[in-house]
């Protein structure tokens, strides 16, 4: 197999570059998320519904300690991509080492606060009543592997960004599958229940951060890093953490969209409604992934491009990765509005879930097919380095519309306000979008292109 150069990024034809991008990251995700998907339907038969109502309280709070390595990862990413495409090896290989220093600063000291704080993180995440002894225990064990789930999505996103996808693709498979075997090792055969999940999923972040280690060790990288490119140095600090707080504002609403989602829906149906969301929160984590792999798939090829200056070919991205994603979209709105009775009993065989969740499901993906727009539009303002707009969009879905939207409308409609509220905030979030994309295209790229 011939060597795969970053240089590709910027001559390769742009279809053919994008598929070659988006496959492997649409992979990766796809068994990431069957990893969190059956990690869930093990735990739902195997422990319990109030097992996967506590793992669901956990996940915002280690998911957002674990999202500042992926914030400093994506945001050096697009430093490291517009590096490499002017040839300013030097400023990559300073960014790259800034971000496992920051990376390693930063997850540590929230680690601690998150463990000496526990008892009142849980309750606050809508940890209450039963499902508070099984989230305290999954909790406190799956935060001692957040600082190694850390470094492996900042080190995936570096990965990505040096255009080797399908190495970022094997580090993502590693955890997914040892995941997986240490749960029925964990749980099936050892009986441990919910100490049995938590050690599975953490051991498996520790199996990820070595392939990513030995990766960036191996002649596979082009990043050889020394020591003085470990040293702080505040323009590049200040550079990734203005693109990396795009990312990690994006999480720390998703963490704050959790904890409001799981506390009003205690409130109107109790854990059986705690437990619904997860499992709708699972299918969007799993149904998305061939779009999700084509939104990582454009990034490092915009950022490669723009810091190359050839805009042609960053617009023709752009048009291109929408047309791939919102196919791949529509496809995913059909076949869960068409099954979303199978896929429910898939995690539980209790009735009362059983009977919410397919409502659940049918309004929360009603709008799947129009949010590829959305996601490209958001990924391109950071993958260029325009951190003001990037954020602006990043937080438009969730943070302008949909929270105000889970508090306005279950006054009125009850359990159901707070499922439609979904497609209202991306019906609204595209538009948005939609508007702020266009004026980029015109203002930015197409003057040049003339």
């Amino acid at each position: 197999m011939a060597k795969i150069s970053s240089q590709d990024l910027g001559s390769q034809p742009i279809g053919k570059l994008l598929i070659r991008q988006a496959v492997p990251a649409a992979i990766g995700i796809l068994v990431m998320s069957l990893n969190i998907l059956v990690d869930t339907i093990f735990v739902g038969h195997w422990i319990g519904v109030t097992a996967i109502a506590a793992i669901n309280v956990v996940l915002p709070v280690s998911f957002f300690i674990g999202a500042l390595g992926m914030a400093i990862g994506i945001g050096g990413a697009s430093i490291i991509s517009r590096a490499l495409g002017a040839s300013n090896h030097k400023k990559a290989l300073k960014t790259f080492g800034n971000q496992i220093t920051l990376t390693l600063l930063l997850c540590c000291s929230f680690v601690f606060i998150g463990l000496l704080y526990q008892d009142e993180i849980i309750p606050a995440f809508g940890g209450k009543g039963a499902i508070f002894e099984p989230a305290k225990i999954y909790y406190r064990i799956v935060l001692y592997g957040v600082p190694i789930l850390a470094l492996s999505m900042m080190g995936n996103n570096v990965i990505r960004a040096e255009g080797k996808p399908k190495f970022g693709m094997y580090a993502m498979m590693i955890p997914s599958v040892s995941n997986l075997l240490l749960d029925y090792i964990f749980i099936y055969l050892l009986d441990l229940g919910m100490e049995g999940a938590a050690w599975a999923t953490t051991l498996s972040y520790g199996f990820c951060f070595a392939f990513i280690l030995w990766f960036f060790l191996s002649k596979h990288s082009e990043l050889k890093l020394k020591f003085s490119h470990f040293g702080l140095h505040y323009n590049t600090v200040k550079e990734i953490g203005t693109l990396g707080f795009v990312t990690l504002a994006r999480q720390a609403v998703v963490s704050v969209t959790y904890l409001f989602m799981n506390n009003i829906l205690y409130e109107l149906g109790g854990v059986n409604s705690v437990t619904s969301y997860a499992i709708v929160g699972r299918m969007l984590m799993f149904a998305m992934f061939p779009v999700l792999g084509v939104t990582q798939g454009f990034l490092p090829i915009a950022g490669f491009n723009y810091g190359a200056q050839q805009y042609d070919r960053v617009k023709k991205t752009i048009y291109i990765a929408i047309k791939y994603a919102s196919l791949l979209a529509t496809l995913v709105f059909i076949v869960l509005t068409t099954f979303p009775d199978g896929i429910t009993k898939m995690f539980t065989s209790d009735a009362e879930v059983i009977k919410e969740t397919p409502t659940a499901i049918r309004w929360v993906f009603a709008a799947t097919p129009i949010i590829a727009l959305q996601l490209i539009g958001a990924a391109y303002f950071q993958a260029i380095g325009k951190a003001r707009p990037a954020l602006l969009l990043t937080l438009t879905r969730q943070g302008f519309f949909f929270i105000p939207l889970i508090f306005i409308l279950p006054k009125f409609y009850g359990e159901l306000g707070v499922w439609i509220s979904f497609p209202i905030a991306d019906v609204l979030a595209t538009i948005v979008t939609a508007y702020f994309l266009n004026r980029e295209i015109v203002k930015t790229l197409n003057p040049i292109t003339s």
